[in-house]
């Protein structure tokens, strides 16, 4: 295969191409494919890596599964669009600390400047427009229906990110003040994105029994804007999951989903113990209400009674501050040591670190392992890692997702390597409009992983998430070789190719 500017030049057999290379007036680099699989570089279709991607760790832990193109500003909640200072920039960096990290220079723009702070990185970084941040920026966090003007004002930040370059618009419903929305507000916005040939991708407002309402309403939204509709982090009973997809599929609505190959997810704290009611978009307001006996009570009689389940099931991921040490910890272990319950445990973490605590935890029996691999065996599924990289006990699909899809697919016979490519690569650049990319053609973008199919696989455990994978040791993007022998490779990446080189 010949490489240049940026793109694949030529795929002929082997040694043919190399005679002319060794005439070439230019030092050539030479890779050696040794056996090895030549797959398109991968596609993360769902991962919070809009800050860590800056970390050579995490630069590594990406190209280590062969993973060239990110997809971020998920669930709603993104650094763009927002205007400088402002209190929507103040927002989606305080609320989603935990999850997106902060961002070492941006301090908030358009779509268009957040895009160029990535464009020296090893990796494609590719950017939704987050509806939470958006809708932030015209109501704030009040927990109310937005008026026909602002959802007026709304499109008008949307329609400016989507010429911005964003590849979609991301909505969290079940983060705040995403969860205020009404239908109306999120049709507007869905038709702006229809309009433009883009998808709406939703964290729905809700999973596991609370999935087929939530999925309903995303069949409403796309049947009445014409949106193409893609699903983030689906999981929970398969059946159930995959019967709401063919549904819709089969009534001609344009719906896909990604999802991870864990029994356990990752989030804030917040997000999984408290409700909706407190002003958890605004972290001071709503660290001084935890600290009101009157609303600890309410908590205690209202709401902590449905989560009885749940603090068995919660690991502690990343907790600034002076309980860093509950790291790794289980929450009830948390407990017994600090001598609390653990209402009062979770609390006390909350508050300790102004609503930054992030956690893993276990998800119910009803997403089983037969149902993890029932959903990525589906026609409609794309792979996304929904990596969180904060904290010292992080969950490990950041680091192995794509390498044991890779391995436990395949290697299982649920996939060919061809079927591997199309559900880590193929369908993400259908999905976000990724022109030249997940494919391995003449004229396509030069993102390539050569994958050793023999040794592919994830070494991340949760008791040692920050274990880069084994198998992909050497990686191209956009024609430069940026891993090399498992290593990074020091230099910039060769310049993006223009839209007429990919046409």
């Amino acid at each position: 295969m010949l490489v240049a500017a940026g793109l694949i030049r030529e795929i002929a057999p082997t040694g043919s191409v190399d005679r002319r290379l060794l005439a070439a007036p230019a030092p050539v680099d030479v890779i050696e494919g040794r056996g090895r699989l030549l797959l398109p570089g991968l596609i993360d279709a769902h991962v919070h890596g809009e800050a860590a991607v800056f970390d050579p760790d995490v630069q590594l832990a990406m190209l280590r599964q062969g993973i060239t193109t990110i997809v971020v500003g998920q669930d709603g909640v993104g650094f763009a669009p927002t205007a400088p200072a402002g209190d929507a920039f103040a927002f989606s960096t305080e609320y989603f600390r935990a999850i997106n990290g902060a961002h070492p220079s941006f301090r908030g723009g358009s779509v268009a400047e957040l895009k160029e702070t990535y464009a020296g990185l090893p990796l494609n970084v590719e950017v939704l427009a987050p509806h939470g941040t958006i809708r932030y920026a015209v109501t704030g966090a009040e927990a109310r229906p937005a008026t026909e003007a602002e959802v007026a004002a709304m499109v008008a930040l949307l329609e400016q990110a989507l010429d911005d370059g964003a590849v979609g618009m991301s909505t969290g419903l079940e983060y705040v003040p995403a969860a205020y929305a009404d239908e109306a507000e999120l049709v507007a916005l869905a038709r702006v994105c229809a309009a433009r040939g883009v998808p709406h991708v939703s964290h729905m407002r809700g999973y596991e029994e609370k999935a087929g309402r939530a999925f309903a309403e995303l069949v409403r939204i796309a049947r009445a804007s014409g949106v193409a509709t893609h699903v983030s982090h689906y999981h929970g009973p398969a059946d159930e999951l995959a019967g709401y997809v063919d549904d819709a599929r089969a009534s001609g609505l344009d719906v896909t989903f990604d999802s991870y190959p864990y029994l356990r997810g990752s989030s804030i704290l917040s997000m999984v113990t408290l409700p909706t009611w407190l002003p958890i978009a605004e972290p001071d307001r709503t660290v001084a209400l935890l600290q009101d006996p009157a609303v600890r009570e309410r908590l205690r009689t209202e709401h902590f009674p449905g989560l009885a389940d749940l603090w068995a099931r919660v690991t502690m991921a990343n907790v600034p501050g002076e309980l860093r040490w509950t790291e790794g910890t289980s929450l009830l272990d948390v407990a017994a040591r600090l001598g609390l319950d653990p209402e009062d445990t979770a609390l006390e973490l909350l508050v300790s670190t102004r609503l930054q605590a992030g956690c893993v935890f276990a998800q119910p029996p009803t997403n089983s392992a037969g149902s993890v691999r029932a959903l990525a065996n589906h026609e409609a599924q794309l792979a996304g890692s929904d990596a969180i990289y904060a904290g010292g006990r992080p969950h490990p699909r950041g680091w192995g997702a794509f390498a044991r899809f890779a391995s436990e697919h395949v290697g299982a016979g649920d996939w060919s390597w061809a079927d591997a490519a199309e559900h880590l690569s193929a369908r993400a650049a259908r999905r976000f409009g990724l022109a030249g990319r997940g494919t391995v053609r003449v004229g396509a973008v030069a993102d390539l992983a050569l994958v050793d199919p023999a040794t592919v696989r994830d070494l991340a455990t949760y008791e040692g998430p920050r274990t880069p994978a084994q198998g992909v040791d050497d990686v191209v993007v956009g024609g430069r070789h940026v891993l090399a022998g498992g290593a990074l490779v020091d230099g910039r990446p060769t310049r993006p190719p223009t839209e007429q080189e990919t046409a």
